[in-house]
């Protein structure tokens, strides 16, 4: 972000928040690669099970400095990783009945070695196969049974690539070296038993006693909004309102949104309260047969339990945008409205750059409207609803796997034909992956990214990378119209036929 100076008759005031903004930038820019981080996850609920009443979604912590020396035991992370993801469940399903369990952020987030290769889109298929491959390679020596290695309920599966089945988000906080180690030393010694316990010792509550350990206090349950329970959103909203209170933390929120495809969208995880108030299919029957209660629920809601992801992402997206809302509430209180005025409109802009205006949505939503008809002109897709039903085809008809560089392909039928495709980033124009099914994922998967609401839509620098490959593939001719037409295997022998009546 570039800051000037204002003009000397804007103010003292003014000049002095600015210098005192620029030397906090600076600083955190030159602390960069020294930082490290804690963060409090908050998943979408699948509405699968219990989740399908209560709506709770799921917690667990981020570590940026705390990698897996095994998927039960931590170190320290070495130069080029990318930290860790710490949950339990209900039960892994693993050979022992372990309490947690700990992976690679890559592996929680999109069941890659690397983000760089994290799938465009996803499904059960593809999720499976992901899964398979950290279960063979880091999981094996703990998952031999029968019913570790097959039963879908075994819940080490939810540890690979989250943002398969769910959008989520990450508030993260500072943490020092001596923080980090301390954590690593508990859990290392402590017995990694399981004693899950849906009431006392739930994923939420095992997300505050981590937490709580790096900042005492931090973190508190929510007794009358989640009836006496621990929620992960109380977990999130108690944790946020700590780190507004303490800015030398440092607080900003990630966002991660579900991948395109063909797995059930998943929803905004809720308390217990909200829950009544928002669920249609709870809300009525309580109206009808317990109103009083029902106002009671509606107005602790509204008063105590309200908290939005989305807005807190929105609001700090970044460092900066953290700190310029501290600067703004300081002018604010010190009664200087041109100060908070001139900051503010520098929120606006970094907020802008972080997740878009609905200006810049709506351009990219006319412009995809064109490369859409472009594209039926040239046969790329029959017609314009083919391209919201591309996933569910492409999924009955393919096949994924991974290659030996562990980035994932597809074998699918085309024309009568079998070609692949490449999944991610790297490998969609990689040579045998064929352009005519490589243009129809990245058209799939920026339809599917412009048409969902802000909360599942990717980050704005996320949706930009896709978008990029999708003008890629337009550039460099990897779309026109010759080389689809010669994709197809029909076309391609009747040329060969007619060269051969030339000769």
């Amino acid at each position: 972000m570039a800051l000037r100076l204002p003009a000397a008759k804007k103010g003292d005031a003014l000049r002095r928040r600015y210098l005192i903004l620029i030397a906090m930038l600076v600083a955190i820019v030159a602390a960069g690669r020294a930082r490290a981080d804690v963060g409090v996850i908050l998943n979408d609920s699948l509405d699968t099970s219990v989740a399908r009443i209560t709506g709770s979604g799921h917690a667990a912590v981020y570590f940026s400095r705390i990698c897996p020396a095994s998927p039960v035991k931590l170190r320290l992370c070495r130069p080029g990783e990318h930290g860790s993801v710490i949950s339990n469940y209900t039960t892994l399903g693993e050979d022992q009945p372990y309490e947690w369990n700990v992976v690679s952020f890559d592996v929680y987030a999109y069941g890659v070695a690397d983000t760089a290769d994290r799938p465009l889109f996803s499904s059960g298929k593809i999720k499976g196969v992901l899964e398979e491959a950290y279960r063979e390679r880091t999981l094996a020596p703990y998952c031999q049974s029968f019913g570790c290695r097959n039963s879908g309920s075994a819940e080490w599966r939810e540890m690979v690539s989250a943002a398969s089945e769910r959008t989520f988000y990450i508030l993260i906080v500072s943490t020092t070296t001596e923080q980090d180690q301390r954590i690593i030393d508990e859990f290392n010694s402590l017995p990694n038993v399981n004693h899950f316990n849906g009431m006392t010792r739930n994923c939420a509550d095992f997300t505050k006693r981590i937490i709580d350990t790096y900042f005492p206090h931090a973190v508190h349950r929510d007794a009358i909004n989640d009836f006496g329970m621990t929620s992960p959103k109380a977990v999130a909203r108690s944790f946020a309102h700590y780190a507004h209170r303490h800015p030398e933390l440092d607080y900003r929120v990630i966002h991660v949104a579900q991948l395109p495809g063909t797995i059930k969208r998943s929803s905004e995880c809720r308390s217990g309260t909200e829950q009544l108030y928002r669920s249609k299919k709870l809300l009525i029957p309580m109206a009808v047969l317990v109103p009083h209660e029902l106002a009671l629920v509606t107005g602790s809601y509204l008063l105590t339990g309200r908290f939005n992801a989305e807005r807190e992402f929105e609001d700090h997206a970044t460092i900066q945008e953290t700190e310029l809302g501290h600067e703004i509430a300081a002018a604010k209180s010190e009664d200087e409205p041109q100060v908070a005025g001139e900051l503010e409109a520098v929120e606006a802009r970094d907020r802008a750059d972080a997740i878009g205006t609905s200006e810049a949505w709506k351009d990219y939503r006319a412009r995809f409207d064109s490369i859409v008809d472009d594209a039926v002109r040239q046969g790329v897709l029959p017609d314009r609803d083919a391209v919201g039903r591309f996933f569910e085809r492409l999924n009955s008809k393919g096949q994924p796997f991974l290659d030996d560089r562990g980035r994932l392909w597809m074998n699918v039928s085309e024309d009568d034909h079998p070609v692949r495709v490449g999944l991610t980033p790297a490998n969609i124009f990689a040579e045998g992956s064929d352009p005519k099914v490589a243009y129809q994922v990245l058209l799939a998967s920026v339809n599917e990214a412009l048409k969902s609401p802000a909360h599942r839509r990717q980050t704005l620098s996320e949706f930009a990378s896709t978008w990029q490959l999708l003008q890629e593939a337009q550039n460099q001719g990897r779309v026109d119209v010759a080389s689809l037409r010669l994709s197809s295997p029909a076309l391609r022998l009747k040329l060969v036929r007619a060269l051969r009546l030339t000769r």
